[in-house]
């Protein structure tokens, strides 16, 4: 008996010196593990916004060819100073440093093509600074504004509406990179928007209109190759179809319903096609930080930029009404998550 119990200790002795000789797995002292499902994507957000700039790329373009070398450095301009306004006030603030995902150059690349080619090459630097600084990370930066900071620029823009309101005609070729540019009869003309105001279908057609033979800002005139982009992003899967459907299709039908013209079915097509709608339907209002997370949440929050659209086209002071009506459904974003998110099961019920 005394044997084996010394091979039984010889045993266990051996088995701790193995035990204290084996590698230590180094665990850490927080570890947070979260219920499931568990999903792995590598959609992080860098690949999100680069695929966001691949689909502005086409349109982009279109509004240099068009505008000349002007576009082109307000593009520029604008897309640069939001990266760098992004850095400064990161260290400023003393957060790290996330000029990589390239949210801000989206930002500034959607500021510069919401401009008409005519202004000022100080004002996309003005809007870049307001959008990124102001708007973005003064509210927490990416994820935590409460508004889509690019419009919110654009609005704030109009605090100089005679340098937001010039516009050149399609092809004049500007290639003078004066601050300030004099605009000349020869050049300057009148977006659709302005016919469509006063309840008359513009001179350039629907189809001028649609790919992108007009007046207008640098990234919006031709809806065609703001529709390839979006269709991109849709099936890559980087936004969902309910939000364009339902803004757009919106706009289509009040505007079937309600023409301002006798040619209802033209007037329509010129509604949808004329503006910033096709830019802002595909975006700027399906923006992950100010739109729904629901699918109905969705259609209801496209429904209601649709709406307030069309009212401030018709009734308003101003001839487009893009940027306020996404604006305005920005801050019901809480509201229309909080009314459409499903119902939780398996939760405490308080029985009386």
């Amino acid at each position: 008996m005394d044997e084996l119990e010394k091979k039984d200790q010889m045993t266990e002795d051996e088995a701790e010196k193995n035990a204290d000789e084996s590698p230590k797995i180094a665990y850490p002292e927080l570890l947070t593990v979260s219920p499931n499902p568990h999903m792995k994507d590598d959609m992080t957000t860098t690949r999100i916004m680069l695929k966001v700039i691949v689909a502005l790329l086409p349109a982009a373009i279109w509004g240099v060819y068009a505008f000349g070398a002007r576009a082109a450095a307000i593009l520029a301009l604008s897309t640069f100073s939001a990266v760098l306004f992004e850095f400064l006030a990161q260290k400023a603030l003393r957060r790290p440093v996330t000029i990589s995902d390239c949210s801000a150059a989206v930002t500034g690349l959607l500021i510069g093509m919401n401009l008409s080619p005519s202004v000022p090459l100080w004002l996309p630097i003005v809007g870049s600074f307001f959008a990124i600084v102001v708007v973005k990370q003064l509210f927490g930066g990416i994820g935590k504004n409460i508004v889509n900071p690019a419009l919110a620029a654009r609005v704030f823009m109009f605090a100089w509406p005679q340098k937001m309101g010039e516009f050149f005609k399609f092809g004049a070729k500007i290639n003078s990179l004066a601050i300030n540019y004099e605009m000349t009869d020869a050049v300057s003309s009148a977006t659709p928007l302005s016919a469509l105001k006063a309840g008359e279908l513009p001179e350039d057609s629907f189809f001028d209109m649609f790919i992108g033979n007009t007046a207008g800002c640098i990234g919006e005139v031709s809806a065609l190759l703001l529709i390839i982009g979006g269709l991109y992003l849709l099936f890559s899967k980087v936004i969902t179809w309910h939000i364009p459907v339902s803004y757009i299709g919106t706009v289509a039908i009040l505007c079937l319903i309600f023409p301002k013209n006798d040619m209802r079915f033209e007037f329509m097509l010129c509604e949808i096609a004329a503006g910033g709608l096709m830019i802002a339907a595909f975006f700027m209002a399906t923006d992950y930080s100010t739109s729904p997370v629901t699918p109905v949440g969705r259609l209801i929050y496209g429904a209601g930029c649709g709406l307030i659209t069309v009212f401030i086209r018709y009734f308003g002071g101003y001839p487009e009404g893009v940027s306020f009506s996404i604006l305005i459904m920005n801050l019901l974003t809480w509201y229309i998550d909080k009314i459409t998110l499903p119902k939780r099961f398996g939760g405490k019920v308080d029985v009386k």
